[in-house]
């Protein structure tokens, strides 16, 4: 686990897309709580903070992985509409293709 700690900082981008096996959320709460109040970590999801225990089923880890990621954090809320579908509407009000379409 030594292993997360040398970095100033890392990114768990996209939380809350799959839900994590009960190995994966301790993992996930391990490297939280190693890197708490220590060095910087940010995570992304689309999901409210009531939310996630279902993607962490246990609820007393989900407890327990919230308190330390909100523990003196910056909580940013940008909305819930996604900016890839934003983009997509706005390339197809121009006329444009995306880049996926054949």
């Amino acid at each position: 686990m030594a292993r997360w700690s040398r970095y100033d900082l890392i990114a768990i981008d996209e939380v809350g897309y799959v839900p994590l096996a009960e190995v994966g959320a301790e993992f996930l709460f391990q490297v939280i709580a190693e890197r708490a109040e220590r060095t910087a970590v940010i995570v992304t999801t689309n999901l409210a903070f009531s939310e996630w225990t279902r993607v962490i089923p246990n609820a007393r880890l989900c407890k327990a992985l919230l308190d330390r990621i909100t523990d003196r954090a910056y909580i940013l809320e940008t909305g819930t509409e996604s900016y890839r579908f934003r983009r997509t509407v706005a390339k197809g009000k121009k006329g444009e293709k995306p880049a996926d379409a054949k």
